[in-house]
């Protein structure tokens, strides 16, 4: 798998309903750079089981993540209409309804390509035929983006397994703490907890210290 922290999240051009239902083009995240922080979710398929449990509980975190200026954004390799389909259904009958941050259209898979969570790969069998060899989906990829369009972190679950939304808003915090502190954030830290500066005196004070 491609480590992408450090490196500039990978640039895409494409279709995205926003809104709850608009449907958009040439939807990227160059919008956002220099603006606003970005987390920017893979999830497998639209009208499936777990993919709905995510999608409405970042929903659900809208508030929190909007307070720590963060942008949300979805990518399945569903089309548009599949995502505004979705997006009318109601959860009782197993859709998203209510969400209202940009899902984004990767019908030719080279996002979830170049972001390295694509399933599986194109190839050729022995008659010269293309192929896909393993599952044409993405796995649970999730990219936290700087304001300057900066990877800072990457976690990827395989599909069985939902993400914890609590998480990722307690790294964008740790993020956020260094950027305006200067300290780093030690195992398990949480908002409000102390940070420790990089050095052989800070970690000492803070070892010493618990």
């Amino acid at each position: 798998m491609a480590v992408l922290v450090g490196k500039q999240a990978p640039s895409f051009s494409a279709s995205a309903v926003v809104n709850g239902g608009e449907i958009v083009e040439n939807f990227s995240l160059e919008q956002f750079k220099g603006k606003k922080y970005v987390i920017l979710y893979f999830y497998p398929a639209d009208f499936t089981f777990v993919c709905p449990t995510e999608i409405i509980a970042f929903q659900d975190k809208m508030k929190e993540f909007e307070a720590r200026n963060v942008e949300v954004v979805g990518v399945s390799v569903d089309s548009e209409f599949s995502h505004w389909k979705w997006l009318q259904t109601d959860p009782k009958d197993g859709g998203i309804k209510g969400v209202k941050y940009p899902l984004v259209a990767d019908n030719s898979k080279t996002i979830s390509e170049n972001y390295d969570v694509l399933a599986g790969e194109y190839d050729y069998n022995e008659d010269g035929q293309i192929v896909f060899n393993g599952t044409p989906m993405a796995y649970r990829g999730l990219f936290l983006i700087d304001k300057e369009g900066v990877v800072r972190h990457q976690v990827v679950n395989d599909m069985p397994l939902g993400r914890s939304v609590e998480e990722a808003i307690r790294i964008v915090d740790a993020l956020q703490f260094f950027e305006e502190n200067g300290e780093v954030c030690p195992a398990d830290w949480h908002k409000g907890d102390k940070g420790l500066t990089a050095t052989q005196e800070g970690i000492a004070d803070y070892l010493g210290s618990k």
